[in-house]
């Protein structure tokens, strides 16, 4: 039964000071809702307003379980920002990394204050198209971050759809953009030269960058060349992060900290496993042991500037090591170590993620595999966007073609001359 009432409060007597008990200036109402839990609401400090308002919520209630009002009605009246505030909370209930809830929020609040959006209902796929159309007009940002945006928004939308405070997704036909024909980054994956040479100028390095030591970085840049794992992946890795012991060894990224929110347990190769044993057991000599996170900070929002600073100082350093003048201008003429070269290609943190997918696809690693240690959702971003291959590694190829075929021939070349002897003796009887 529905009903209204005061709440108890304690209230301070005005004669002698103290707190007594009393009763709120303002009525409440009890009634059960469409879903028959039972719901208390503030009124009106008139008890006659109190209880015309209370009659109107139960009618409410009664229209709306014979269908007469959506249940979406109410969330529509809402300001747009209570309803971002809640998904905010739901991101953080499912254990999200807090940069990607910033990251997701922060595009999701731009977007709607740009397309002026104050409630739910006034979001329109048109209106999103038009403002993310005219932000890459501006220049504001390329193809790729404003899918982004879209992205965040499509989510949002999609949250609101499930939490039943929206009948349907008004962004769901919107299609993200072919970011193919707009690449702000062309990555550049380092040769096994270059990378040996970078990661001897790291631990050659007395100074510390963004936290660490040349050591650090070195078994850092390690780490993704040959796992594949990204700064902030590395970055979220503790002592126990390794089975080192185990057959085989392995690193293990947890779920809020991977890209794609699930828990990660990658292999490792055995010449790495062998340089982290001796990093981990020097760190734990070095009393830096416990289960703090190996390589703290946020490092990893630099981790690109951090590298190249230490390819910068690869590449002084093979300069330096020319025997002659003419080999020291063959050698600054090269691209060989920069971080940006002649055709705009730079190298980055996630480079060396590149580089680890591009050595597994010209190892031959059957296509299915290099997807699975990619950790990518189709094996189309494998093959398409990380796999880098040069007009050298075509070369080989067909070097390769040529002497199977070579080979086959000769193989053939015997039976084929049996055959023609045979053939000869048949015309001649």
């Amino acid at each position: 039964m529905a009903s209204i009432y005061k709440k108890p409060v304690f209230v301070r007597d005005p004669a002698t000071g103290e707190r007594v008990k009393g009763k709120s200036r303002k009525w409440w109402g009890r009634f059960r809702d469409v879903d028959d839990r039972e719901k208390r609401v503030p009124l009106a400090v008139d008890r006659a307003a109190a209880q015309a308002m209370l009659n109107e919520y139960v009618r409410r209630v009664e229209r709306q379980k014979v269908g007469l009002i959506e249940a979406t009605d109410e969330h529509r009246k809402k300001a747009i920002a209570q309803h971002v505030a809640d998904y905010e909370k739901h991101l953080k209930a499912k254990a999200n990394a807090p940069r990607y809830i910033a990251l997701a929020i922060g595009r999701l609040k731009a977007l709607l204050a740009g397309c002026k959006f104050k409630t739910i209902s006034q979001i329109t796929a048109s209106g999103v198209a038009n403002w993310l159309r005219h932000q890459r007009d501006a220049n504001a940002f390329g193809k790729a971050t404003s899918n982004d945006y879209l992205v965040a928004a499509k989510a949002f939308c999609n949250w609101l759809v499930r939490e039943r405070r929206f009948g349907h997704n008004p962004l769901a036909h919107l299609q993200r953009l072919n970011t193919e024909t707009d690449v702000r980054r062309k990555r550049r994956v380092l040769t096994a030269e270059e990378l040996e040479l970078l990661i001897a100028a790291a631990e050659k390095s007395k100074g510390r960058l963004g936290r660490m030591g040349g050591a650090d970085r070195a078994i850092v840049y390690r780490l993704a060349a040959f796992t594949g794992l990204r700064a902030q992946e590395i970055a979220s890795l503790t002592p126990r992060s390794f089975a080192l012991d185990a057959d085989p060894p392995t690193v293990t990224v947890d779920a809020c900290y991977s890209k794609h929110r699930r828990k990660d347990v990658l292999p490792i190769a055995d010449d790495l496993c062998r340089r982290l044993r001796t990093y981990l057991a020097k760190r734990e000599k070095e009393h830096r042991g416990g289960d703090d996170r190996l390589w703290p900070g946020k490092w990893y929002r630099k981790a690109g500037e951090i590298l190249q600073r230490d390819l910068a100082a690869a590449r002084e350093a093979w300069l330096v090591g020319a025997n002659s003048a003419a080999e020291r201008n063959r050698r600054e003429r090269s691209d060989f170590l920069r971080a940006v070269d002649a055709a705009g290609q730079v190298v980055d943190f996630h480079s060396l993620r590149h580089g680890f997918i591009t050595h597994l696809v010209m190892a031959n690693v059957p296509p299915k595999v290099a997807q699975a240690l990619a950790r990518h959702s189709t094996i189309t971003l494998t093959m398409d966007r990380y796999a880098h291959l040069g007009m050298g590694d075509l070369v080989n190829a067909l070097q390769r073609l040529t002497s199977a075929q070579t080979i086959a021939l000769n193989t053939a070349r015997p039976s084929l001359r049996s055959l023609d002897e045979q053939m000869n003796v048949r015309q001649s009887r």
